[in-house]
């Protein structure tokens, strides 16, 4: 294979993006021939190159110069977004999956799926398909669910026409079927999956946030004839969901979520950081 054919591979061309994005470290603005200078890519394919990023937001032009477009600042706060949000989250995954025995997840909604950040358990969690940094379609997953009702209209918008994914004879299947599903998560304020995204396992998920806005779901997985779809085992999930909402409030300001506003019902603003922070012998598993 000529070299020429070998600059063109998918690969290849990845490693030029990557030359030319590396360009910019510690650099505000370049122009086409310091960049060539600092990736030694030939004229006419950086300048090729450069015009497409800018095109699609990953960089930013100026006159004759080029600098680090709003897309990568759009995707560089998503990341360190998510890791705070896994940070935050850890200790309390782990004392849940203590006090339940279940495989714990924590997971965004990017579209019509949910991506994981964060798996915990043991044996049982290598049973099930799910890892960070995986998709499953939202749907059919409790997080996705928990994230879906707290998103309103717009969580729909990316749904197209029916059938949807399926994944198992359970899943849900048409965008009716998901918004009966999401009026009654909103109603109890937790979400259920029985056998949708993984045979003969069941999940119980409750959305992280307050009503204005939610930042992930946090669920309890395991074999369904082990899990209790009710409040006897939805209430040490939403706790956990509590704590780590507490713990990414680093303004100092107590955020205003209240446990029953967003999903009806009479609205009990939650325990003061002190006193959930004094509670973890409350977390159990009735």
């Amino acid at each position: 294979m000529s070299t020429q054919a070998d600059a063109g591979t998918p690969s290849a061309m990845i490693d030029r993006v990557a030359l030319i994005l590396d360009a910019f470290d510690e650099r505000g603005c370049l122009t086409l021939a310091q960049i060539v200078s600092h990736t030694n890519l030939p004229r006419s394919s950086a300048h090729r190159m450069l015009e497409r990023l800018v095109q699609l937001r990953f960089l930013g032009r100026r006159g004759r110069h080029y600098e680090l477009g709003m897309r990568l600042i759009e995707l560089g706060h998503l990341a360190v977004h998510q890791d705070q949000v896994r940070r935050a989250a850890a200790p309390f995954l782990w004392d849940l999956y203590r006090v339940t025995g279940l495989v714990v997840h924590l997971a965004i909604l990017d579209g019509v799926d949910v991506v994981y950040l964060d798996k915990v358990g043991d044996r049982l969690a290598a049973v099930l398909p799910s890892r960070i940094g995986g998709r499953r379609p939202a749907h059919c997953t409790a997080v996705g669910k928990a994230l879906l009702a707290n998103a309103g209209q717009s969580g729909l918008a990316d749904f197209g026409t029916d059938p949807l994914r399926r994944q198992t004879n359970y899943s849900i299947s048409t965008r009716t079927q998901l918004c009966d599903e999401l009026t009654k998560v909103r109603a109890r304020g937790y979400a259920f999956e029985r056998e949708e995204s993984v045979p003969g396992f069941g999940c119980v998920a409750v959305p992280i946030g307050d009503t204005e806005k939610t930042v992930a779901a946090v669920s309890v997985c395991g074999p369904v004839d082990r899990i209790r779809f009710d409040h006897r085992l939805a209430t040490p999930v939403r706790m956990t969901a509590v704590r780590i909402w507490h713990n990414l409030d680093d303004s100092g300001v107590r955020p205003t979520l209240q446990r029953q506003s967003v999903y009806g019902g009479q609205a009990q603003p939650l325990a003061p950081r002190s006193e959930c922070k004094t509670q973890r012998d409350a977390l159990q598993y009735a």
